[in-house]
C-alpha cells in the first residue's frame, strides 16, 4: 500500500496566510515563509500553496513569494491560484514550484489540463476541485468557491483524469474550515472512481479524522490548514497516532 502524506495548505491573501470557513469569514493566520520552514522541520510531507483571490482578481499568482518559500523549503511544493496558460506554469516552476494546481481554468479550459501534461508530464498537474453537496448532488464550483457551475463532481473527476490530471486536490466546501471532520462521503465517490492520487481537502479537526480518511476511503494524502498554522495538531504528532492505527504513514 502506498504510505499516506500528510500536507499543510497555506491559503495566501494579500501575501499572508489566511484560513476560513466554508470559503469565507477570513482570518489571518500568519507569515507563509515562516510557516513553510516550521512545516520543513515538523515533517510534512509536501506543501500546498493557494492564492485564493487570484482568480476572482484577475490576476496572477505571486511569484516573488512563491521563490521566496522555495527557497526555505525540500518537500515537494504545489501552488495554485490565477494560472491560465502553460507560460503561467513555467514561471511557476521557475520560482521552484514542482507541481501546479489548476481549478477555474480547467473548468473554463479543460485542454489547458492536456497541454500542461504534453509539456511537463502529468506528475505535475494537480486539477483542485472544490465541491459542494446542492440539493443531494454534489456539484462542481470555481471562481474560489464563489460561482456554481453545471458539472457534477464525480464525472468532472474522471473526466480531469481522461485529460492527463495526475492528482485532485478535492476540497468539499461544506466541511471546509469547520473541523467535523473530512467529507467521507464525496471523498469515498472520487477516490474510488479514479487511478491517480486524491488528496483529501476540508474539515480536519482532529487526528482521529485522518485515521477516518484513510480508512473508509481511497484517498492518498490528508490536507489541513487551520488546525496545523494554529498548532492545534502538530504534524509529529499526528504522524505518530496514525502510525499506532497501522496507517502507512512516509
Amino acid at each position: 500500500m502506498l504510505k499516506k502524506r500528510i500536507i499543510p495548505c497555506l491559503d495566501i491573501k494579500n501575501g499572508r496566510t489566511v484560513k476560513g470557513v466554508n470559503f469565507i469569514d477570513i482570518k489571518d493566520a500568519g507569515d507563509p515563509v515562516e510557516l513553510a520552514k516550521q512545516y520543513v522541520k515538523q515533517g510534512a510531507d509536501e506543501l500546498v500553496f493557494l492564492d485564493i483571490t487570484a482568480t476572482l482578481e484577475n490576476r496572477k499568482t505571486l511569484v516573488e513569494l512563491v521563490k521566496t518559500i522555495a527557497r526555505e523549503i525540500n518537500i515537494p511544493f504545489t501552488v495554485g491560484g490565477g494560472i491560465s496558460t502553460v507560460e503561467d506554469a513555467v514561471a511557476l516552476i521557475q520560482a521552484g514550484a514542482d507541481k501546479v494546481s489548476i481549478n477555474s481554468s480547467a473548468v473554463k479550459n479543460p485542454q489547458l489540463i492536456t497541454d500542461l501534461k504534453d509539456r511537463f508530464g502529468s506528475q505535475f498537474v494537480v486539477v483542485a476541485i472544490d465541491t459542494k453537496n446542492v440539493n443531494g448532488e454534489w456539484k462542481v464550483f470555481t471562481k474560489g468557491g464563489t460561482y456554481e457551475t453545471e458539472l457534477e463532481t464525480v464525472s468532472w473527476t474522471k473526466k480531469v483524469e481522461a485529460l492527463g490530471a495526475g492528482e485532485i486536490l478535492l476540497t468539499s466546501m461544506n466541511s471546509d474550515g469547520t473541523k467535523n471532520g473530512f467529507d467521507i462521503e464525496v471523498t469515498k465517490a472520487v477516490s474510488s472512481s479514479v487511478n491517480i492520487p486524491v488528496i483529501a481537502s476540508g474539515g480536519a479537526g482532529k487526528t482521529k479524522h485522518f485515521t477516518e480518511v484513510f480508512t473508509k476511503t481511497e484517498a492518498s494524502a490528508g490536507l489541513a490548514a487551520s488546525i496545523f498554522h494554529f498548532g492545534e495538531i502538530p504534524i509529529p504528532t499526528l504522524k505518530k497516532e496514525l502510525k499506532t492505527q497501522n496507517i502507512p504513514i512516509r
